[in-house]
């Protein structure tokens, strides 16, 4: 896998799987933008970070999560700026042994930085 962690207006691009001695298992998850928020149509999301915290609270996050979950790869990608409706805003990728922890860890990482780590969202309307 690339770099572990790309906070960027960058659109996400699946890279094809690559699998190292040991690993049997890949979760992912692909995060998109929904065309409606709070029943209303929007034309996409305008994502923003403070990006020196977020950038480090999410290596924090793997670096934790190698700690309290055992060895495992993952890369997350997150966009920054405006993403239109039906784009893909987040991309998890987690790499293990065995498929039931990929599982369990791409749900994990899911929770933590939607709970943890400064991004903000702000909804755009369709007028």
């Amino acid at each position: 896998m690339p770099p572990v962690v790309i906070l960027s207006e960058e659109p996400i691009q699946i890279a094809p799987t690559v699998f190292k001695a040991g690993e049997g298992a890949e979760a992912q998850f692909l995060g998109i933008v929904r065309g409606v928020e709070d029943d209303k149509a929007i034309s996409g999301i305008d994502y923003s970070a403070y990006l020196p915290m977020a950038e480090k609270m999410l290596q924090d996050l793997v670096t934790r999560g190698q700690r309290e979950h055992g060895s495992h790869r993952v890369f997350i990608q997150h966009r920054l700026g405006f993403v239109a409706s039906e784009q893909p805003s987040i991309l998890i990728q987690v790499r293990t042994k065995h498929s039931a922890e990929s599982f369990d860890l791409c749900r994990w990482y899911l929770k933590e930085i939607k709970t943890s780590v400064p991004i903000w969202k702000r909804a755009v309307f369709v007028e």
